[in-house]
């Protein structure tokens, strides 16, 4: 699949803009704060209906106006669709083939996205949640399953631990009502494990190819999930790990009552990256969790393209500086003739030319955008 043209109205530092795509390479220059990593994260906001840089959608709309919207042609196997987000203070309105989406879970999976920021290292050495984020921003792409039994996970667990508070504090001492909740949550969470549980197992098999690839051999990526239930369970079906939740809350519930918060379940999972036996995140010298990083990052293509039949589309900000030249290569390497990539830089001098071959090119000023044939400009 590929962008083939976005519309801008009243989005970020873009009053309106509109512009068509290469299905190749597509490279945004510019100085900093000129508007190209907000081209990047509209394209991102226009597949996930979030952003990556906020949890505020009202910093997505322009100063002074109502709303910001979001339009794009998205060219797939089964022929173009498009697609319309618009956010305002009353929410989000998603539309697919002009037709509003009563979900948005029926909404995000039309057009894939994989995004590679700098702050992408902290996948390896940032917090469980960060990585707890990242798997249920991929997944959900590839898994409207995924996507309506995390979301439903999530609801359930903010009930759960409203309550909680409400038996810590005696303001309520209905254990029947605690009980139907913990049931709910532990028939969610078992459908949300055992889908992390076989989703991580297919991605470390192309971030370990990745990974010897760029190491020359040297080294050996592996991925260890880390959840509350016995390893060996995370390979049985939903319906006995449902039963061993069910049996956690139970034996948990004191404790959850005395400490107002749920203790059990997959939002307090993690995600090891090994490699030659010692973790990344807490013995990895700065190259190896870059090395680790990109491996997992570039593993999410390939994730993508076996699980939907389409290659997702690779969006790059500013990235190339802060790779040497062994992993900038194979990283151009990997996406070449496979995926459209859209690529933010300040210079072209960081883009090696010999490997990309001719790229569309959008220079970008204060929210003025200019192709080689085109230009909008924003009031």
């Amino acid at each position: 699949m590929y962008l083939s043209a976005l519309q801008l109205d009243h989005y970020r530092n873009y009053d309106q803009v509109a512009l068509e795509f290469s299905p190749d390479t597509n490279v945004l220059i510019g100085e900093n704060a000129q508007g190209k990593t907000n081209l990047l994260e509209a394209i991102y906001v226009l597949a996930l209906a979030r952003s990556h840089r906020t949890n505020n959608d009202r910093e997505l709309i322009q100063w002074d106006s109502e709303f910001a919207k979001i339009t794009g042609q998205v060219q797939r196997t089964v022929g173009q669709v498009p697609l319309e987000l618009v956010l305002s203070h009353k929410g989000k309105k998603a539309k697919v083939n002009h037709l509003e989406q009563a979900k948005l879970s029926q909404y995000i999976g039309q057009l894939n996205v994989v995004l590679f920021a700098p702050e992408d290292l902290n996948i390896v050495k940032g917090s469980p949640a960060v990585r707890r984020r990242f798997i249920d921003m991929e997944f959900g792409q590839m898994s409207a399953k995924y996507l309506y039994n995390i979301s439903q996970y999530k609801a359930i667990l903010k009930q759960r631990n409203q309550y909680l508070k409400q038996l810590q504090r005696h303001q309520a001492k209905d254990l029947v009502y605690l009980g139907v909740l913990s049931d709910q949550l532990a028939a969610y969470g078992a459908e949300v494990t055992v889908a992390r549980y076989q989703f991580l197992q297919q991605m470390e098999k192309w971030a370990q190819k990745l990974h010897q690839e760029i190491t020359k051999g040297r080294e050996k990526l592996t991925f260890r999930y880390q959840t509350q239930l016995d390893s060996e369970q995370l390979s049985q079906d939903s319906e006995t790990l449902y039963q061993s939740f069910q049996k956690l809350y139970e034996q948990q519930q004191g404790r959850e009552i005395e400490q107002g918060t749920s203790l059990v379940g997959p939002h307090r999972d993690d995600v090891q990256f090994i490699v030659n036996d010692k973790d990344m995140q807490s013995f990895g010298s700065q190259g190896q969790q870059r090395t680790t990083a990109l491996s997992v990052k570039l593993a999410e293509i390939d994730l993508m393209k076996e699980q939907t039949g389409e290659y997702p589309v690779l969006l790059l900000d500013d990235v190339l500086s802060e790779l040497d030249d062994l992993r900038q290569t194979h990283l151009l390497k990997t996406f070449q003739n496979k995926v459209q990539t859209f690529l933010t830089t300040t210079s072209l001098e960081n883009v090696k030319k010999d490997i990309i071959a001719t790229p569309k090119v959008f220079n970008v000023t204060d929210g003025l955008v200019v192709t080689e044939t085109t230009a909008a400009q924003t009031d």
